[in-house]
């Protein structure tokens, strides 16, 4: 199983195959903690071989950099899924893409979108979370 493809967005969609994705990010700027990113999604695509036939589970989980869930009582995020590629054919591809909403920062920091499989770690998508200040008011 190799994941191909794994990003946050602003937005994913999966037509014919095909994964969309636009606005890929990794930083967020707030100006006032906690920050609550009102929606965004995780495009996953991944490459099936022979191999990989059978039921497997997925894990996600965003983490503070103590190894905390953003949300321990919805996370980790974990579907079970079954592969099963026809005779002949090598290699087999899906994109799976997960509507995240309310996502909330407590903190300044990084944070990670851990995305494992059957138990094992598969990909550390990093996240920083960046207090900004508000500029100074001019006097006019």
């Amino acid at each position: 199983m190799d994941i191909q493809i794994a990003s946050l967005c602003d937005f994913a969609a999966d037509y014919n195959g095909k994964l969309v994705v636009s606005g890929t990010f990794d930083t967020l700027a707030a100006r006032a903690l906690p920050v609550v990113h009102p929606m965004c999604a995780l495009a996953l695509r991944f490459c099936f071989t022979q191999e990989d036939c059978g039921r497997h589970k997925l894990s996600i989980n965003i983490i503070d950099e103590d190894g905390e869930s953003l949300d321990a009582q919805n996370m980790p995020i974990e579907p079970e899924f079954e592969v099963q590629l026809p005779p002949n054919v090598p290699f087999l591809t899906r994109n799976l893409i997960m509507n995240l909403q309310g996502l909330r920062f407590t903190k300044s920091g990084i944070y990670s979108v851990d995305i494992g499989c059957d138990g094992e770690l598969l990909m550390r998508l990093p996240v920083r979370i960046v207090l900004v200040e508000q500029p100074a008011a001019q006097a006019g």
